[in-house]
């Protein structure tokens, strides 16, 4: 498990851990931490310059810690720190080590330096107002140049809960790498915390995460799905791996139900059914086991279901949604299915009295409809947003976008760090649906099954770039290809 703690979860620990340390040790160990970072980052500079941005509090002190440590080690550092920083006990002990190891001191920033770190201890994960004076300049500044930057604790300017920009008007210093200390947070993991935070590094500090106060977020990983990856019998059949249904294709939107049956298929169903809204559906030369059918008189019993995507807003489209929900069945809600919901309180209440396996897959948009929101509002606290969705609705969400947010109706929350810009084309999240009607129909439960589309399929992205495919340019329809070739390693690795 790969816990995310609030920062209230946090504090709490801290203080914990501090009533039994002798005092400054957890900004000693931050800064040890810290400072062995720093070395492998300029390793490969002659002479490295390193810039040391100390704010006031204990995270100035954190950052005072580094500029001493390195000092020590012989590499050349400056410190700025904010005029009238607060100096508390610890702080001023760094402080004094700072000086006395010879690191120099910079009241504003030093004109035509190349410097190969900056080190952001502006502010932590205390903050909680927007940047404003000399730190906000300070974060332009810094965001202007392309000086490698490693933030303490969290980037100055981000929220370590949600993943947005603190205040209205936030800014935040860029980084290319985060030191996170005790326990990792969900914001360096979502939303803006995706471009803000790089690459995490969780150091733990030896502070012991107290069992009765578990996480109440984690990120995705394969180990919590990893039970599901099964090799294949040899004495098995199309009907072993179920079947999925994909209803939608209104006239013109024939697109987003191919897509999402092509994820299906290669994601291991054993049959795949696209049922249309348009009466001429034709046939995918370019899949041709996909069989289509009319809409208006497929019966889909015993497939699992993917409904809405293409599917357009009509009386027709309303009223297979409500069959649709009114089943038993396993079900993928998507694209206009979502919409429809979100405009029909009757469609809500059957969704929230179902009793299978349902998974909803939303935008931000369609999320903002579905709660009645703003996308400003879901994009600025993405866990809150997804946890109210799935407890209003009483299903399996995903919140899709970077990070995407995974949440159960008991208030689980996951966050998935598998993807890439290159998901940021039309036609993804449909190949994302077809992929968990997939899961769900070779006998996966509901939660797992989503937990593993949602990353087998940022995974298939990764695949793809690195392969040299994308992020720009990449399209929907390569992604169906890289995510069976993402499953087969994964049941090759753990299932054997």
């Amino acid at each position: 498990m790969k816990p995310l703690y609030s920062v209230a979860q946090i504090r709490d620990i801290e203080t914990t851990a501090l009533a039994s340390l002798p005092p400054g040790s957890l900004m000693q160990r931050a800064g040890q931490s810290a400072s062995e970072l720093a070395v492998k980052l300029v390793a490969h500079r002659q002479s490295p310059q390193v810039l040391v941005l100390a704010g006031p509090g204990n995270n100035g002190g954190d950052a005072l810690e580094v500029a001493a440590n390195l000092g020590q080690a012989g590499i050349a550092v400056t410190v700025l720190r904010l005029a009238g920083a607060s100096t508390p006990p610890d702080s001023a002990r760094a402080l004094l080590r700072a000086r006395a190891g010879g690191v120099r001191f910079a009241d504003a920033l030093p004109a035509d330096v190349d410097w190969a770190l900056v080190v952001d201890g502006l502010f932590g994960i205390g903050l909680a107002r927007a940047l404003s004076g000399a730190a906000r300049a300070l974060a332009c500044a810094v965001n202007e140049h392309d000086w490698p930057v490693l933030a303490l604790d969290v980037p100055s300017g981000l929220d370590a809960d949600t993943g947005a920009l603190v205040g209205p008007d936030g800014v935040a210093v860029r980084a290319g790498h985060t030191i996170t200390f005790i326990g990792d947070k969900p914001g360096l993991h979502t939303g803006q915390g995706r471009d803000y935070a790089g690459a995490v590094t969780l150091a733990g500090l030896g502070v012991e995460l107290p069992a009765q106060a578990p996480a109440e977020a984690q990120l995705n990983e394969v180990a919590l799905f990893a039970r599901y990856l099964h090799p294949r019998a040899q004495n098995s059949h199309k009907g072993s791996f179920g079947n999925v249904a994909v209803i939608g294709g209104a006239r013109g939107m024939l697109g987003a139900p191919v897509l999402a049956a092509r994820g299906a298929l290669l994601a291991g169903a054993g049959r795949v059914f696209v049922a249309t809204l348009d009466r001429n559906p034709g046939l995918d030369m370019a899949q041709p086991e996909l069989m289509f059918r009319d809409a208006a008189g497929y019966d889909p019993a015993g497939s699992t279901l993917v409904i809405g995507p293409g599917m357009g807003d009509s009386a027709d489209a309303l009223r297979l949604l409500h069959r649709a929900q009114g089943g038993a069945a396993p079900l993928v809600l998507d694209a206009d299915a979502l919409n429809l919901i979100a405009a029909n309180p009757d469609l809500q209440l059957q969704l929230a009295q179902r009793t299978g396996a349902t998974a909803l897959t939303p935008h931000p948009l369609e999320a903002a409809r579905l709660l009645g929101v703003t996308i400003a509002v879901i994009q600025g606290d993405r866990m809150a947003a997804a946890r109210e969705l799935a407890a209003r609705l009483r299903c399996h969400v995903v919140l899709k976008g970077a990070g995407s947010v995974l949440a159960r109706p008991d208030g689980m929350v996951v966050i998935n760090p598998t993807g890439n810009p290159g998901l940021a084309t039309a036609g993804t999240g449909d190949v994302l649906a077809g992929i968990c009607g997939a899961l769900l129909a070779q006998g996966w439960p509901g939660w797992e099954a989503l937990l593993g589309a949602v990353w087998v399929h940022g995974a298939a992205a990764d695949r793809l770039v690195a392969q040299g495919v994308g992020p720009i340019g990449l399209t929907a329809g390569e992604l169906p290809a890289a995510a069976r070739a993402v499953l087969n390693a994964l049941v090759l690795e753990i299932g054997g």
